[in-house]
Order: structure tokens, then sequence, then C-alpha cells
């Protein structure tokens, strides 16, 4: 048996024994502080029968035993100071919006697993939300009030800025068995898009000012080499802040700078993920905390499902991972999941020297370990390392598997290669585990983007919005764990259906190409066509990185193998075909893509990070003729606004029928295409 397949087995072993050993001391939220409490809040709004809702904030203090098998893969926790009683402790804010009276409330925990501190919650309820949302107005339509859920977050981000109601952590510094500071490689990948940046931050202090321990390189494209900057040429400011010579020097707009550096003091990172499994299951489980304090939620919680957006649901892939869905009684944690653009990657907490608030893209933060094996649910092995592993491998172990939907814009596919979430290594399709269900938001950006901005890249940027998708879906999955009812089919581009369109690797780079001609991408005026795509390499990290320490750091790239991915193809409009298509892009008025590229002056035609793009059809046939357009014009389409307005009504009721659109939003699309300009 090889090395990568024993450690599975000994921590399958590992988690059994967790479950089955009572005398395993239990990790737990010790005290509960509740700081402030507005009853009621949203200025007195009531959500019929479920009534007023209240809002508490406060502080959550927890213990986690080092020793103990769950607790024990946390990265460093053994280097972590400890109380009298041996426990490694930590703190975080939590926050709380719930019904008034928790009887009339429909038992059930939405836990926000909240983005770098703040909460994106706005798009369930129609409304900007906010980051302390407390008027009428920011509750919008009160979506999930409605119902009655109760609404929680709890922090988790060490890197999250302790501002503007943030969710914060409090985690503890790892230390050498001495108590000296531990020093170790980290990087930083330095892009401004602007002229105007003089320094920049360290995530993590310098072990020494001393320059000669230190590289900076620069370059403008990422074909082209890395130029070493010479020591005359930057300068630690402090141990935390580096900036160019001589001093009030830039950095070249969008230039790529790369520093590596020997830094000291890491956070023990991954404690991260044990707060919000011991958050979640103080609310659920427990009546008070050790020293009396009353859980706010006490035997109100029957159900808890969980909602993410970008950064925490790449937390939520390796919460899974990691097995933080069971709890230390062996109970499970979360019952569902709803990820949206997690993409097949991780989010790099549980190491040494972590910067969770990072992400990789084609053209944004390389060689972070975000992306390494497993990308898939289900148990596979590795044919690049001979790893066995797999997302699902941990709950199956401790029978505390949650229902999952990953759900994801076509920018995942292009720029994280999300792919990977239902193939294996080598790109064959995978058939669905039984708990997790795959969609794709056909020709989406990540998020929504604006259709009058170009901000950074050459096209208009792309309006797609996934709100009302993710609305139907959430209703589906609370269907699914509540009531056993079979959720919509996965959705997603497959290698069976000649849907998927694999990705070419570029030798030395995580980046590839997609070639035209095989996506079927038409040749639009004005539109520049590169088929830059994110695939991802294995990267050697050294022979600690199972440990969590990355000694090879940054890993380089030459030679790397690949592991294949592909996107969606597209119709003759370069409009996917594969996914869900929501009304505008199944009854198009433009082409909308997931990709994007830079303009110039930014890096040109390099990747756009998240952005999308949004290419408007000609309103008639003349104009699309005298620009040389091979897409149909509005007028050849829908010939009239009446009938563009038809399609979209059959579209939307198509949706409705298969549980991806609720009958109200349908009714939103409809109203909108009256609205519209179109044919007009």
């Amino acid at each position: 048996m090889n090395r990568s397949k024993s450690v599975l087995l000994t921590c399958v072993i590992v988690c059994l024994l967790a479950l089955f050993t009572g005398s395993i001391t239990q990790a737990r939220i010790v005290r509960i502080e509740i700081t402030s409490t507005k009853s009621p809040t949203f200025d007195g709004k009531v959500f019929g029968q479920i009534g007023a809702y209240e809002k508490l904030r406060g502080k959550a203090y927890g213990e986690l035993d080092p020793t103990n098998p769950q607790n024990a893969l946390i990265t460093d926790i053994r280097l972590a100071p400890r109380n009298a009683k041996g426990m490694v402790e930590y703190a975080m804010d939590i926050y709380i919006l719930k019904p008034i009276d928790l009887n009339k409330g429909n038992h059930k925990l939405f836990l926000e697993v909240n983005n770098r501190g703040g909460k994106l919650f706005g798009g369930f309820n129609k409304s900007s939300g906010g980051n302390d949302p407390t008027t009428a107005a920011q509750v919008g339509d009160g979506f999930l009030m409605s119902q009655g859920y109760t609404i929680a977050w709890n922090g988790w981000d060490p890197s999250a800025a302790a501002a503007n109601n943030n969710l914060t952590i409090n985690l503890p510094i790892a230390k050498n068995k001495d108590g000296s500071p531990i020093t170790g490689p980290s990087y930083e990948y330095i892009v401004y898009d602007n002229a105007g940046s003089v320094s920049h931050t360290l995530a993590y202090p310098a072990a020494v000012v001393t320059k000669a321990q230190a590289t900076l390189t620069v370059r403008d494209h990422l074909q082209d080499s890395p130029m070493v900057i010479a020591a005359d040429g930057w300068e630690y400011v402090n141990e935390r802040t580096i900036r160019l010579l001589p001093a009030g020097t830039p950095f070249r707009k969008s230039a790529i700078y790369e520093f590596s550096y020997t830094a000291r003091d890491p956070m023990v990172a991954g404690i991260g993920l044990a707060a919000t499994r011991d958050f979640v299951s103080f609310l659920r489980y427990a009546t008070a905390d050790d020293v009396g304090n009353p859980n706010p939620l006490a035997n109100a919680i029957q159900f808890t499902f969980s909602f993410s957006v970008s950064q925490p649901a790449r937390y939520l892939n390796d919460f899974q991972t990691l097995g933080f869905n069971a709890d230390e009684k062996g109970k499970r944690v979360l019952d569902g999941i709803e990820n949206w653009l997690g993409g097949g990657s991780g989010i790099g907490l549980n190491v040494r020297f972590a910067q969770p608030s990072r992400t990789e893209r084609n053209r944004q933060n390389h060689l972070y370990p975000e992306s390494s094996f497993p990308f898939a649910y289900p148990i596979l092995t590795d044919p690049l390392t001979g790893k066995t592993a797999g997302r699902i491998a941990a709950c199956s172990a401790s029978n505390t598997c949650p229902k999952v939907f990953e759900v994801n814009s076509a920018n995942e596919y292009w720029v994280k290669a999300a792919s990977l979430l239902h193939t294996d290594p080598k790109g064959n399709d995978l058939p669905d585990p039984e708990n997790v269900h795959f969609f794709l938001v056909s020709g989406a950006q990540h998020g929504t983007g604006n259709a009058a901005s170009r901000g950074m890249c050459q096209q208009l940027q792309n309006p797609t919005n996934a709100d009302p998708l993710l609305r139907a879906l959430f209703i589906a999955l609370d269907n699914w764990v509540t009531k056993g009812i079979e959720p919509p089919k996965s959705a997603v581009p497959r290698q069976a259906d000649k849907t998927a369109v694999v990705a070419m690797p570029k030798a030395g780079s995580q980046t590839g190409i997609v070639p035209q001609s095989a996506l079927g991408w038409p040749s639009i005026p004005g539109v520049t066509y590169t088929g830059l795509i994110t695939t991802r390499y294995q990267l050697d990290f050294g022979t600690s990185y199972s440990q969590g320490i990355l000694t090879n750091y940054p890993p380089t790239l030459a030679d790397r193998p690949v592991y294949v991915n592909f996107v969606s193809r597209v119709d003759n409009d370069g409009n996917e075909v594969a996914g869900i298509r929501l009304p505008n892009v199944a009854v198009p008025t433009a082409t909308t893509t997931g990709w994007a590229l830079r303009g110039a002056g930014f890096g040109e035609n390099e990747g756009c990070e998240g952005a999308g793009q949004y290419i408007p059809f000609k309103t008639t046939k003349a104009e699309r003729v005298a620009t040389n357009d091979p897409r149909l014009s509005l007028e050849e389409r829908y010939q009239t606004h009446d009938g563009y307005v038809q399609a979209v009504t059959n579209s939307v009721n198509k949706l409705v029928q298969q549980r991806l659109l609720l009958p109200e939003d349908a009714q939103d699309y409809i109203k909108n295409a009256e609205a519209s300009n179109v044919l007009k």
C-alpha cells in the first residue's frame, strides 16, 4: 500500500474512533456572549404568520483539544498555546437574525458563510442586504424571513478586516516547542490595476528584513520571463511592508510582481474550519454554554443549511473534504449546502502561512495552495500523484454527508477549472454522487456584471443574474433534505453528450487554450478571441505539504503534468449550450460569456479575472450585414417586441416547470421583457 492510501485509511479509522470513543474530550463553544439585541429589527416589519424578527450580535469563545483526532489534522494546532486545561482557544464574532417567537419559525437554520467577513445574502431577498441589515428596505421582499428561517453568521477568516461590521476571528499564533518564532517561506502575488500604488502590505511579517533573503520580480505579461528587481530597486519599509525605490515609485500598472521571502508567526488558520463546525453544532444541539448562558436557538433548530458565494464556497469544499461536517459527538453539522461560485477549488486555509483572502485565476494569484487534488466528490486515485481521496470520503466514514448543490458560473469553468468537480483527473465524466448535484449557469460571469461598463476589460460586462435560480434551487435543496423530494437533475457540460470542449494546456503555465473551431465560437467584429483558460497543474509544495507545511514555496510550473478540464460548447451566437440557460441566454439579445480579456494598458489580451462579456446583437438585418456580424439580428429572431416578450414567457414557464425558477421570479422576467426597449 502506498503512503497516500495508507494516510487515507488512517484518517478513516481515526474518524471512526472519534465517533465511538466516549472518553475523547469534546471541542465546543464554551461561552457565548450576546452583546447587543435589536428587537424588533427591520423597522418592526412583520413577515406574515412568522411575525417580526430580532437581531443578535456577539462573540463566541471556543476550545479545541489538539490531541483529538478530528482536530489533530489542523495544521500547527499542536504548536498553538494552550490554556490550563490543555485546550487551544479562539474567539469569533457571531450575528443572528431570528423570529422573535422561534415557535413561529420553520425550525431551520440558514448559515451564510461570510465572504472575507462580509454578508452576501441580499440576493435571496432581492435587496442590497448590507453588512448590518437593519431597515425594512434592507430585507427586500423578505424571502427567507417570510418562510421563517433563522439566519446566522460567524467569523472564520483570519484575514477579514476588523471594520465595516465584518465578522472576524481571533486565532492563536503557532510557536516552536521552545517558544521561539516559527519561520518559513511565504509568497506574494502583487498586481495593482492603477498607477498610484507605492507600497505593498505583506500577509505575514518578515522574519528578517534582509533583502538578501528575499526576491522581488516583475513582468508585464504571463508569458514573459520574470525579471529580478535588484536590491537597490526595492526595500522593506518595515517587517510588514515593501516598496519600490526611490521612495514614491509606483508599482507599474497591471504588471505582475512576485515576492518570495521568509515569514514568521503563522496563525493556526485551520481553526477557522472547526469554528464553523462548533458554532453550528452549538446552535443546533446545545441548550446553554459552560457558564450557563442560554443558546439563543435552544431546541429550535431541526435542519441546518448553508449558503455561500465564491470564497466561502471554496471554504466549504475543504470543510467537507477534511471531515468538519461531523461534530465531535459524531453528529451531522450541515444537512444541506448550496455553494455558488466555488468551482473545483479549495481555499488553502489549513496550511502554514495561509492567505485565505486570495483566489487563483488565469491571471491572478498563481501558485497558491488552493487547487490541489481532490477536486471531485467521489473517492478517486490521482494518476499524477497516486494519492487516493475525495470530498465525500470523510463524511461517508462518519455517515454525516450533507445534500449539496454545486452551482457555478461559466467563469468558474473558464477561469477556475470547475469541470473537475464532476470528472476524474483525466477529464472523464463521473456519475453524480447520491448526495450532490451540479449546475452550470450558462454564459454567466463571476457574479452579476454591469452591462453599461467595461471596467478594465475589452467588452461590456455580463449582467446575467443567477439570484432567481439560486432561490429556486434553495427551495429544491430544502425539499430534498426535509421531505426527500428529488431535486432537478444536474445540468453541466459532459463528454458523453458532446457539450464539453477540452482545454489544451500550455507547457509551464497554469493557462491553456480552448481552440475556436472546437468551441464553435463565431468571429464577431471587434471582439478578440484567444481561447485563454485556466488549467490545473500538479504542483509540488514539498514533502511536508501533507502536514500543511509548504517547503517548496512558491512551487515551479516547469514540466508539471496537467489535470484535464473543459468548458461548454457554444451555439452560433457564442452562447453556451450546456447548463441552465436563463432567459438572457435562452432568449438572447446578446452574446454572453463567462470569460473576458483585459483591455489596453491593463495587461491587454490576458484574462480579465471574474468578468464576462456582453456583446449585443444588431437590431436589424441591414445593420448586421453592414458590419459583417454573423449573428442574427433582433428583428430576424423575434420580428416584434411582442414576439420577444412571448419568447421570454415561454422560456420562463419551462424553467418554472423544471423547478429552476419560482413563479414570482418568472413574472419578474416577463415584466422586465415587457418594459424593455427590444424592438420597440
